[in-house]
């Protein structure tokens, strides 16, 4: 008999946008490995990937190559978030923003919004979001507000408290994983992530186990057939 709390069906993408490659090591990735850690124990697959290790050109068709760019590694990035029930953006601050090949990630999953499910919903309903946000300035909410709003306009669920992170003091000094920082052992940011991966967790779950959103309501593919369901202009005198 299935437990009640059976993660083990699920699958997760996590995607870190440092600028830094894999000869690197990145203070981001450091932190999201605390929520994959969670997910590995709860027995769900997940794929872990630097987009600065791929080659990933700016643009939104499906295939840059189409547009001239010698090579794109992004039809692939896009199969393994297809095949995820769940996608977390990992991204450092930069000037109190997240960083450039954030943008980009989120630039490339717009461009592939317009695509519909085999319900005739945006392609990316049933899916849940989430995000990790390191650096040394504050800016963890305002980066979290941008990306968690960007995925939940593209048709991610995002499920309560879907963010977390950690900051040094203003300036100059350690980050995240270098041990006098203290990072690894902040209570603040240890709940958050703790919280927020379990959060993705059930509300990946519940979508999974009821075949995601009903399509009443939200079917790009009936609005376009004339289905109107309740929707009606008001009149006005």
């Amino acid at each position: 008999m299935e437990q009640k709390n059976d993660f083990s069906g699920l699958k997760a993408v996590y995607i870190n946008c440092t600028l830094k490659d894999s000869s690197q090591k990145s203070h981001t990735e450091g932190l999201m490995k605390v929520s994959i850690k969670i997910l590995e124990a709860e027995k769900v697959r997940v794929d872990y990937m630097r987009l600065s290790d791929m080659t990933i050109p700016v643009g939104l068709l499906p295939d840059m190559t189409e547009a001239g760019a010698l090579k794109d590694d992004w039809p692939e990035i896009f199969e393994k978030i297809m095949d995820a029930d769940i996608l977390v953006i990992g991204t450092p601050i930069w000037l109190g923003e997240k960083s450039s090949i954030a943008t980009k990630l989120i630039e490339r999953l717009y461009g592939m919004s317009g695509r519909t499910n085999d319900k005739g919903q945006y392609i990316y309903y049933g899916k849940v979001g989430g995000c990790v946000i390191t650096g040394n300035e504050d800016g963890i909410k305002h980066c979290a507000m941008g990306i968690l709003y960007a995925l939940q306009h593209l048709g991610f669920s995002i499920p309560p408290q879907a963010d977390c992170g950690w900051i040094g003091e203003a300036g100059p000094g350690p980050s995240y994983l270098d041990e006098e920082s203290g990072g690894k052992n902040n209570e603040f940011t240890n709940r958050n992530t703790t919280f927020m991966t379990y959060n993705m967790l059930h509300l990946a779950k519940m979508l999974k186990e009821n075949g995601g959103y009903p399509k009443y309501g939200n079917s790009r593919e009936e609005w376009d057939d004339g289905t109107r369901w309740n929707f009606e202009n008001p009149e006005y005198r």
